[in-house]
Order: structure tokens, then sequence, then C-alpha cells
């Protein structure tokens, strides 16, 4: 956890100043949401009057765009700079949201337990987490009986996927279910990077990570006392997540040659009982 955060405190300042995000809409045009809530706004629903809390909310563009969709956000994040940016977009924005830095498992110390509407975690989220089970444990901890959770997330086969080679295949090279120690990774380049259009160089290259399978995620949370009412997966993603990907032009990217080869990501959808 301490070498995922050193990297994702270091990539906070070009995250904010990348078009990727695009901060500065949200103070120029009070209706702008990200592209990532704009594509679960179909799936959302009406959140208007529901407490709501983001886990993981990195810089708090999702956070602000789900306020905007009428609930009272908390967003809950591990990086204090990447909080100190979204506290500054709520202001600009003009959006009432509170931030909380803590680790994933600990919201429960921090946050009220049970009293939540809505959970929201967004794409590029789980795969920073050992212990599915325990993060499962908290999202039912937080929501009032009858709350629910919203995920949108990178699709476990895509997590498994080699994405580095460059003769078209798609191979399975790491682990679709989850294991004990981290998957270590290292972009290979001298200097760090990252997936947002930039000229910064980072120092810290390397990420420990791990992959959780569909079968995994849905166990654990019918465990932790949920109920699945949607999981849906997709033929998109909202980043070039391989080689040969096309940009859709609504933020979301797919395979140009036979897509329907591979879920890209999904959206799982469960209620407290």
């Amino acid at each position: 956890m301490q070498v995922n955060r050193a990297f994702w405190d270091e990539r906070v300042p070009a995250h904010a100043a990348s078009r990727d995000y695009a901060v500065v809409r949200f103070a120029e045009d009070p209706g702008f949401l990200s592209e990532v809530v704009r594509f679960d706004v179909p799936r959302l629903g009406d959140i208007s009057g529901l407490a709501g809390v983001h886990l993981q909310c990195h810089i708090g563009t999702d956070t602000v765009s789900l306020q905007r969709l009428g609930a009272s956000m908390t967003g809950l994040d591990m990086s204090a700079p990447a909080l100190e940016v979204a506290r500054g977009l709520a202001v600009a924005a003009g959006a009432e949201a509170t931030f909380v830095q803590a680790q994933v498992y600990d919201a429960l110390d921090v946050l009220e337990p049970g009293s939540f509407d809505l959970v929201y975690t967004g794409v590029g989220a789980l795969n920073w987490l050992p212990d599915i089970t325990g993060w499962a444990g908290v999202v039912s901890g937080l929501l009032r009986p009858g709350g629910r959770l919203h995920l949108r997330e990178g699709h476990p086969v895509l997590w498994a996927i080699d994405p580095l080679r460059s003769d078209g295949l798609l191979a399975i090279e790491y682990p679709y279910f989850e294991t004990e120690e981290a998957v270590v990774l290292d972009d290979g380049e001298e200097h760090g990077t990252t997936y947002v259009e930039t000229d910064e160089v980072f120092e810290t290259r390397v990420t420990h990570e791990w992959n959780h399978g569909l079968g995994e995620i849905v166990t654990a949370l019918l465990g932790a006392g949920m109920e699945l009412t949607l999981l849906e997966e997709h033929l998109s993603v909202p980043w070039e997540g391989l080689p040969g990907m096309a940009d859709r032009g609504d933020g979301e990217w797919q395979l140009l040659d036979r897509p329907e080869r591979l879920p890209l990501s999904y959206t799982l959808q469960a209620r407290r009982r």
C-alpha cells in the first residue's frame, strides 16, 4: 500500500492538469460531468437526495459529478495530494462534497457505519486491493439496509491479458483469480509513466496489484449480506488498455478487430439486505 500510495501521490499534479480529467471544465460549466459518470448515468438511475460515498475517489472528478446528479457525496482516498486537489475542485465547482483520507479497509473507522444509501466505485480501483472479501465487508458495513453499491470496473479478463504484446494476440499472462502475493509491475521505462497525456517525468515506476475474478467478487458481496441486482459486461473501457484499440469518441475505447472476443469492463450493482 505504501508503494502504491507513492506511485499515485506523484502523479496527482499531472492528472489534475490533464485534459483527460478536465478539471477546469467543472468550474466553467455547472452541468459538466466526468466521462466515467456519464457512462454510468443510464444504470445509476435517480440518485437525488441519496447519501453517497465514493471509495478510492482520486482527485474527485467523479465524486463531484455524482453530487451534481443530486447525491450528497463523501469521497475517500489514501492519497493526501489527490484529496487536496479534490477539495479545490469541489470549491471551484460549487459542489458540497466532503473528502476523507484513509485506506479502503479503514473506511469504517473514519466514516459512520450504516449511514450511506450509495457506495460508488469507479474504474481502476479494485486492482489496488489485496482482499476482495474484506472490501465487500466494508461496502456492506457502510450501507444502510436497502442501500446499494454501484461498481464499474475493468474486467478481470482484461487485467489478466498481457498489454505489451505487439502481435495482436490476446494472451493471458497474469492471474485471473485473487492471489496472496501481489503482481509486481514495472512499466519498463527509464522513468515512470501514466495514462494521461503529460510531459511530466516520474520517479516511481513500480506498483503492486491484485486481480479478482467475477465469481470471487459476487461471492464476496453475497457473503457480506448483499444481493446482486445487475451484472453487465461491456465491450469498452475508458482508456486505451491494449494495442489495437480505437477511441469511440465518447471517452470509451474498444478493440478494432472482433471486439466481441473480449469483455473489457463490467457494471455490477448490489443491494444490502
